[in-house]
């Protein structure tokens, strides 16, 4: 796995795919549930290329699950997130990759925001639960 300069945006969808496989697992790893991978790249004004949706059971764990993908693309890819909202309440933390977007719900504020919906018109990928 290359190393990618921090300051730099991911451009090749080889890199996009890297990072979206990390995320994936870091997900994983904390035992993120209902993993869902939303490709965004034929929709037009998207926000991003993608969005990786994934949900815990609890305010801790959706903590946990935001800071280990955070850990885990600064070590690994020498990334870090060019946002990051919401860590303080951890109902919904969002970190920004500029192509992938992480939204970490906890299930209630999932529920209410439905963003799998708004954006229904990107190719979905559901993620075992592990």
């Amino acid at each position: 796995m290359s190393k990618l300069d921090k300051n730099t945006k991911i451009k090749s969808s080889q890199e996009v795919d890297v990072l979206n496989d990390l995320i994936i697992d870091a997900i994983q790893d904390i035992k993120g549930k209902n993993i869902v991978k939303i490709d965004l790249t034929k929709v037009h004004d998207a926000p991003a290329e993608y969005f990786i949706i994934c949900e815990g059971d609890s305010i801790v764990q959706v903590r946990g699950i935001a800071e280990n993908v955070m850990r885990r693309v600064k070590t690994e890819l020498s990334q870090n997130s060019f946002n990051k909202e919401g860590i303080l309440s951890s109902r919904w933390v969002l970190l920004d990759y500029f192509q992938t977007v992480v939204h970490v719900f906890y299930p209630e504020a999932r529920a209410f925001y439905d963003l799998e919906d708004l954006w229904s018109d990107g190719k979905r990928t559901e993620y075992a639960n592990l």
